[in-house]
């Protein structure tokens, strides 16, 4: 029977100009595992052909939320590209990697994906996020892929430490505890989240968080 989740394709940005591929899907696998820790998701991450992952989640806004605090979590030579699927699906077999699914969900997430990448390739370099979801409620899947523009942008401007002051407060660390891990001052974990754009970032989480499932 059809259920309506959330599917989620990712794949790695500039793979193979990698050094490394096998560290950075190690990282991207262990990236989404300390995501689950704080958000829910339906079916953990598991990688599938290449450098293509997947994962199923409840609502979009969770799927958002994950996604930011991966990206934030994520080594600065690692990236990925997050194709959101809002839809039905429906789990057709067993393959080598993990389960195979169909439904709207899964096609909408490959669209949302292959937008990314359009995106990306012309106007918009920062773009790594986009929701396909129901057409009949426009409204708030628009509104949802605005905070995805912003937030990419964002979080692209970011140095490696206001990435991990950010993902830090995301998950629920204290401003001293930020400093200690940190080295620095409580004070200049304060103007870091400030100036950075990090503080926007957790509020923009925090009204997410709130968004009805």
């Amino acid at each position: 029977m059809a259920e309506t989740r959330v599917a989620l394709l990712v794949d790695i940005v500039d793979s193979r100009a990698l050094a490394d591929r096998a560290h950075a899907q190690s990282a991207i696998l262990d990236a989404f595992q300390a995501a689950a820790r704080d958000i829910p998701v339906a079916v953990p991450l598991w990688a599938t052909v290449g450098d293509e992952f997947q994962a199923v989640f409840a609502t979009a806004a969770d799927a958002a939320r994950a996604t930011a605090l991966v990206r934030l979590a994520l080594p600065i030579e690692v990236d990925c590209r997050f194709g959101l699927g809002e839809g039905d699906m429906r789990e057709v077999g067993e393959g080598d990697r993990g389960p195979i699914y169909d439904g709207s969900a899964w096609w909408r997430a490959r669209e949302a994906l292959e937008k990314v990448e359009r995106d990306q390739e012309r106007a918009a370099p920062y773009a790594r996020s986009w929701l396909v979801g129901d057409p009949t409620d426009s409204a708030r899947v628009g509104a949802l892929n605005a905070h995805l523009v912003l937030r990419d942008h964002l979080i692209d401007t970011m140095s490696p430490r206001a990435r991990r002051l950010a993902a830090g407060t995301l998950s629920g660390a204290t401003q001293s505890e930020l400093a200690a891990r940190e080295r620095i001052s409580q004070s200049a974990v304060s103007q870091n989240l400030r100036r950075s754009g990090a503080a926007a970032l957790v509020a923009a989480d925090r009204a997410l968080a709130e968004v009805p499932a």
